[in-house]
């Protein structure tokens, strides 16, 4: 894999930013892909996708806004013919578990006739921390619409693992790989654990998701996001992702971190934390 290049789509992302620290690390110095890279990837320009690929062998691919909306499948598969145009050889794509119109997507990938992977992955821990239920979180009143099952959320970092060990071990190669955390969890009981980590009271309160969306649209979301909330929230929350997998533990050989190592990391430099800090200064 040294001689080979590598890329990532998304790399100020959650998992994309992690990928590319594990990959420098292993001095395979991956390139950068995104809107504002150097060399600009934009899912809405496909003019920037040849010359932002040409070179690469090896490709992580992360979807905006996600593979579950309906324009991915068809962005995928153009995706795959500019990959083959540039010669790139391996695909590695971070999907959505229990996503309907993200399996679509994988589909495209897997009969692709490229080399491939797919890394199906439950919600993330980060999104507590890293996107905007930080904010909710750090006020001190989480709001989201309600939702109907637990969740076995995933540490990014262990995501991000997986994705370097799809790349650098070839008996892993042209498998479809389903990751979870160890442990299944309410938002409520999340928001509880936060809480006790950083020593405040942290509200959870659910609304029906039909005022949840109304209230967000008249604060300027956009219809796309709407719609993405809703089908995450009301049909992928739906009990179809009430169980877990020892995906982590059979490719790193270590189990899945729990939410508890989660908030370990997150103790020293916590968002929550910083950003009650400027709120109060």
């Amino acid at each position: 894999m040294k001689d080979n290049r590598m890329a990532i789509i998304g790399a100020q992302g959650k998992t994309g930013a992690r990928v590319m620290n594990k990959l420098n690390a292993l001095g395979l110095n991956p390139r950068g892909l995104s809107r504002h890279s150097e060399v600009m990837f934009d899912w809405a320009r496909r003019d920037t996708w040849v010359p932002a690929l040409t070179g690469v062998k090896a490709l992580y691919v992360t979807y905006y806004p996600d593979l579950a909306v309906p324009q991915a499948e068809e962005d995928m598969s153009a995706l795959v013919a500019v990959a083959k145009q540039v010669g790139i050889d391996h695909l590695v794509l971070l999907s959505g578990r229990g996503e309907e119109g993200a399996q679509r997507a994988e589909q495209v990938v897997i009969h692709s006739g490229l080399r491939w992977n797919v890394v199906r992955a439950s919600w993330f821990m980060q999104n507590f921390s890293e996107s905007f239920m930080a904010q909710g979180i750090a006020a001190g009143n989480l709001v989201l619409p309600e939702p109907n099952a637990t969740e076995p959320f995933i540490d990014a970092e262990d995501i991000a693992d997986v994705v370097v060990a799809a790349f650098t071990q070839p008996h892993l190669t042209d498998q479809l790989l389903e990751v979870t955390g160890p442990e299944l969890l309410s938002f409520m009981d999340c928001v509880e654990k936060i809480s006790s980590m950083i020593g405040r009271k942290v509200e959870f309160t659910p609304v029906p998701v039909e005022a949840y969306l109304a209230g967000a649209k008249a604060q300027g979301l956009p219809d796309d996001m709407a719609w993405l909330i809703n089908e995450l929230f009301v049909n992928v929350l739906d009990g179809r992702n009430e169980s877990t997998t020892d995906t982590v533990w059979q490719v790193l050989g270590r189990p899945a971190r729990r939410f508890d190592q989660y908030l370990v990391d997150q103790a020293e430099a916590s968002i929550w934390c910083q950003s009650q800090e400027n709120t109060d200064g």
